[in-house]
């Protein structure tokens, strides 16, 4: 059976993006060792994403009350039950986004808030919490900055996208992500180079990793 990938692309600048070039390198690498490698691919600019308002809102607070849904509400559902299925139904996950502002791009973070829904991809007990409902398979984020984070705050601005992807990722079942920082990707050119050139080392590594579970 083919190993299907999710690859959830954020930047809005297509190939000239760093993070999108270096998801197409990792997507590569991995077709080279599976050629049946089936990619979807969810472009966040492209794809119309439902607003998280009228028939949708009540249909997650119906869920959340146990009340039945009307039919405007479970159709409503019905478009998020199937944006989670695209990541239930992925055997890997690749997060290919920019930095921005500190975070993440507001349509990732959209994506996000809509794939985490309650009896769909979690569960609240009173007695014991929330329990995630998705199972762990490997991720891999590709996260490019103009700045370097790659050993702290750059110029003492923080890296608040690692830190929020991981908890989003592990709070509905995903598990740890495994974070490629690229960056800078502005400035000296040496540096930039220096940059990419790190972050397909850590891609090749991660496919190299993927190989060897698979034997």
């Amino acid at each position: 059976m083919a190993h299907r990938l999710l690859h959830v692309e954020a930047s809005p600048r297509g190939e000239a993006s760093v993070s999108t070039t270096l998801a197409a390198h990792f997507i590569q690498r991995f077709r080279d060792d599976e050629p049946q490698l089936d990619v979807d691919r969810l472009r966040i600019w492209e794809e119309q994403l439902p607003d998280l308002h009228g028939a949708l809102l009540s249909a997650k607070y119906a869920v959340l009350s146990g009340r039945d849904l009307d039919r405007a509400e479970a159709g409503a559902w019905d478009r998020i039950a199937g944006l989670i299925e695209r990541v239930r139904g992925a055997d890997s996950i690749l997060i290919s986004t920019p930095i921005w502002n500190f975070g993440i791009p507001y349509r990732l973070k959209h994506w996000i808030d809509l794939i985490t829904q309650p009896g769909l991809s979690f569960a609240f007990d009173p007695q014991s919490g929330y329990r995630p409902l998705l199972l762990p398979r490997p991720a891999t984020v590709v996260l490019a900055s103009s700045g370097d984070y790659s050993t702290g705050p750059s110029w003492g601005r923080p890296d608040l996208a690692s830190g929020y992807l991981r908890e989003a990722l592990r709070f509905i079942g995903i598990g740890e992500p495994e974070i490629v920082l690229a960056g800078p990707t502005a400035g000296d050119a040496a540096r930039q180079q220096t940059a990419r050139a790190e972050a397909s080392g850590r891609l090749d590594a991660r496919i190299a990793a993927h190989r060897r579970a698979a034997q």
